[in-house]
């Protein structure tokens, strides 16, 4: 660890992201601190220079030039864009991750992290993923807010009640590495805790080989079924035909009392609004929740409410099957040994 990370009490990096952020963290003190000394030497010498010798002495009026005026505006604005600048790069970077990033699900509730890959396994409080993959987090919440946190990745963002947000991130190093929330959730927040477990590349190939073979073996995965491989599909499935859904939505592309699921996710839909919006997990699952909110052009605003019906973990099944339903396979890749 360097001298600085030392001073700032960092954690050890362990993700490719971490190193900007540090940077942009240096770039962000150093001038601080530099700017707060000039400010105080510069103040203690003023009042030294213009200090009061005498009773009733008059302080000496100074009449600065405009350039020096100009100086101590744009100065100081600009090192504020260069900090926007480099803050607005990295905030797109992490709002961007990979085509070929493995999805987690994440669920936050009171008080512990659950975790569910959409073509495997689920836990609770340890999530294991591969060194050197990227690794998208889709995180939502049971009950109240909560705040998904690594130090060591850099990386932190809120799971919401009733809708997904997202981060990813791609580890450096194997090892074990602490989860908190970050988001005071109640009494027990202190003790909601995770694990990141990253494992070398072969170790998470053998791990996820065993529990798929588990997953057979006890009859997650329906083997007379190929288009039900995943077991989050084929309980979203199910759950389309046991809400209704499939009363209004197609699954062939056929126009319904509601757009069809056929190829929609990834599109770019048009809305009554006059706006446009990207077919993504977030806007899936708000449109269960919210569905009044952005209704698409051409359909009536007739789907009701899913909000209190639906658990979150319920929420992403039926996520992953409208994912599922494309002319052409899914572009994301499967874990390493399952290609």
């Amino acid at each position: 660890m360097s001298l600085l990370d030392q001073l700032l009490f960092l954690p050890e990096r362990a993700s490719t992201f971490a190193e900007q952020v540090d940077q942009l963290h240096y770039f962000v003190v150093l001038t601080t601190i530099v700017a707060s000394t000039a400010v105080g030497v510069t103040a203690l010498l003023l009042f030294v220079r213009f200090r009061q010798r005498t009773v009733g002495q008059q302080t000496v009026p100074v009449h600065p030039p405009i350039w020096l005026e100009a100086l101590f505006v744009v100065v100081p604005l600009a090192f504020f864009l260069v900090w926007f600048g480099i803050g607005y790069r990295d905030y797109l970077l992490l709002s961007t991750p990979p085509k070929d990033a493995m999805d987690v699900y994440v669920m936050g509730k009171q008080w512990m992290w659950q975790f569910a890959y959409p073509d495997g396994p689920s836990s609770v409080e340890v999530l294991r993923v591969p060194k050197g993959r990227p690794v998208r987090l889709l995180l939502t919440s049971r009950d109240v807010i909560h705040s998904f946190y690594v130090s060591q990745f850099r990386i932190k963002q809120d799971a919401l009640p009733g809708r997904y947000t997202q981060t990813w991130f791609t580890a450096t190093r194997a090892g074990s590495f602490e989860v908190l929330c970050t988001e005071y959730c109640g009494v027990d927040h202190s003790i909601m805790r995770g694990e990141v477990l990253v494992l070398e590349p072969e170790e998470f190939d053998r791990w996820w080989q065993g529990q798929r073979r588990g997953l057979f073996a006890r009859g997650d995965y329906p083997a007379s079924r190929e288009a039900e491989e995943s077991s989050m599909v084929g309980q979203g499935r199910r759950l389309a035909m046991e809400l209704g859904c499939l009363r209004c939505h197609s699954l062939d592309g056929t126009p319904h009392i509601g757009p069809s699921w056929k190829d929609l996710y990834g599109r770019e839909e048009k809305l009554e609004s006059g706006g446009r919006v990207k077919v993504d997990e977030a806007y899936l699952t708000r449109s269960m929740m919210d569905p009044l909110a952005e209704v698409v052009a051409g359909f009536k605003p007739v789907m009701p409410s899913f909000r209190g019906r639906v658990e979150p973990a319920q929420a992403a099944a039926l996520v992953e099957f409208i994912k599922s339903l494309r002319s052409e396979p899914f572009a994301q890749e499967l874990p390493r040994g399952e290609r």
